[in-house]
């Protein structure tokens, strides 16, 4: 890629996001106003294009996995694992979803408990609420992360192509378009990535806050919001500077250890028969709804213009999620492809999409359906929690389960910061990629985007307060609708590459795996810390052994 390419990427995305908050920041009942109208109108026209988009990504996932190029290893046939199962499937459902679900397994199901669409209403008018939560955070939405993964993945590991969004497309568009192309792809992924980043990071400090509160009876507030803040951010910093292996690794772990503690802890001690019974009826009922779920686009909304986004169901719930989906596609896509080299394409989709969407599933039917009993026995008061903040429906939930809840309110507090810290360095690790490629990045850059990301949300959060920080979540969102595009061309040129793989390139994969070698490896030495060369070809490289860093490709 040219210098100037490269320029442009790294110096113009910081300047329209800084534009991007002043405007927010300044006027933010303005921006508010012309973000919603953006918002009803993609919801009013273009709910089928989010719908059609998730069933692409479902269908492919499951061509490229039981086809005959699910046989294809990532990174070519003599490469193997980094990371165990485990580890990998830690680190996969950390960055992917794990804090979002955290608050929406008890705030969808009670948001939607007194009937959704499609499902028809039984006597368990609950159920609707629980199988939607499946819907919206299993199966689909991890296709679409999965897809996308695999996209970069491939292009990376297989091709020797640099790991950003722009290698992954260009190549079917023509010739003359291409680098123009190329960097407005990157931009786009980069501007996603960091205001997505951003805002979660703001509302970490609210929803980290909320949990501190509920046992320490600590006021929330500015103050409060900016200790956290940088507690997060500096441990984020210091998992970033290790490393995925001694970083990024092991407080995924933690996560898995502190969820499974806090599941079994709610399933023992709270409304076991309960839960069971709901759980095998939803599990059900979700398998025999899911095809008119996936195909659902409220089309009585199109036949009248829409007032408001808040008109249709979908503007709320499946529009708004696929979007939040795709806007965070580019920092959890580039993750997940880093850590999955030496895996086959069957096991990469099978593991991406099959096993995070049933621990979704168990993990909503356990709190989703305790929250629902207990609701129930209280008289609502946990339906009345959600609907004034959607970040307590958890706790006002654990404070009702029996001898241990003060225990899983401390356990699901700290889930909240390392899920957070995880989802935060997963995506500095993402973004230097797409900063600083062809060159690696080195572990004191992550921790300056850490900061910068930690910057921007201080600066959201004190300025404007919560309704800035939303305004600038929905803007991102927005954002989603022409990314999609972006996507769908991806997808495209994934098909092509794949059925296209004939014996050349097969040994054109061989020679680059089998040498280890792809273009930035020129920039770095052999702890991934770039250097200035003369000649690329004379670098380390050649005389190290790649595999030593957890920065350099593996």
């Amino acid at each position: 890629m040219a210098a100037l390419d490269r320029n442009i990427i790294m110096v113009l995305p910081p300047i329209l996001i800084v534009t991007v908050v002043i405007a927010v920041t300044v006027n933010p009942q303005g921006s508010a106003e012309v973000i919603n109208a953006l918002r009803t109108f993609v919801t009013s026209k273009f709910t089928w294009l989010f719908v059609a988009y998730s069933i692409i990504a479902v269908i492919l996932c499951a061509w490229v996995a039981f086809s005959r190029v699910g046989s294809v290893r990532l990174g070519g046939p003599k490469a193997r694992p980094e990371h165990g199962k485990f580890a990998w499937y830690s680190m996969l459902f950390a960055c992917g979803q794990g804090i979002g679900l955290i608050f929406w397994s008890v705030a969808e199901p009670i948001l939607l408990r007194e009937g959704s669409p499609v499902i028809p209403p039984g006597d368990f008018l609950a159920e609707g609420g629980i199988v939607w939560t499946y819907f919206h955070w299993g199966l689909t939405a991890w296709a679409m992360y999965c897809l996308v993964a695999l996209c970069l993945a491939y292009s990376h590991h297989n091709l020797g192509k640099t790991l950003t969004f722009r290698e992954a497309v260009v190549d079917i568009l023509p010739f003359k378009t291409r680098r123009t192309a190329g960097v407005i792809v990157e931009l786009l992924a980069i501007i996603a990535t960091v205001l997505g980043l951003a805002t979660s990071f703001g509302f970490a400090a609210l929803q980290f806050t909320s949990g501190l509160s509920s046992f320490t009876g600590l006021p929330s507030g500015p103050t409060l919001w900016l200790v956290v803040i940088a507690v997060l951010g500096g441990l984020t910093m210091v998992s970033a500077f290790l490393g995925v292996n001694k970083g990024m690794k092991r407080v995924s772990e933690a996560n898995s250890i502190l969820s499974i503690i806090l599941m079994v802890g709610v399933l023992v001690f709270g409304p076991t028969i309960f839960i069971l019974s709901s759980m095998t009826q939803s599990f059900g009922s979700f398998i025999g709804n899911f095809v008119p779920m996936s195909f659902w686009t409220e089309a009585q909304i199109s036949a009248a213009p829409l007032g408001s986004w808040e008109d249709a169901w979908n503007g709320s719930w499946t529009v708004f999620i696929w979007c939040w989906v795709i806007a965070f596609s580019p920092f959890v896509a580039g993750f997940i492809a880093r850590i999955s080299r030496g895996r086959s394409i069957r096991e990469f989709v099978l593991g991406v999409t099959i096993v995070p969407s049933l621990i979704v599933m168990v993990w909503v039917a356990i709190l989703g359906g305790a929250a629902i009993y207990y609701d129930d026995q209280a008289g609502g008061s946990i339906s009345s929690d959600v609907a004034r903040d959607t970040s307590t429906g958890l706790f006002s939930m654990l404070e009702m389960v029996p001898v241990i809840g003060g225990i899983l309110l401390v356990v699901a507090t700290i889930l909240v910061a390392t899920y957070y810290v995880t989802s935060l360095d997963s995506g500095t690790y993402a973004l230097a990629e797409f900063v600083t490629a062809p060159m690696k990045s080195g572990p004191w850059f992550r921790v300056v985007l850490v900061l910068s990301i930690g910057t921007v949300a201080v600066v959201l959060l004190t300025v404007g307060g919560t309704s800035v920080v939303d305004t600038v979540q929905t803007g991102t969102i927005i954002g989603a609708f022409p990314f999609t595009f972006v996507l769908l061309l991806m997808f495209a040129n994934l098909v092509r590459r794949l059925r296209s793989r004939n014996a050349q390139i097969r040994r054109e994969e061989k020679i680059i795996n089998e040498n280890h070698y792809l273009p930035e490896d020129d920039y770095v030495d052999k702890h991934g810390v770039p250097i200035e060369i003369s000649d690329p070809r004379k670098s380390e490289r050649q005389s190290t052994d790649l595999g030593d860093s957890d920065d350099l490709r593996n």
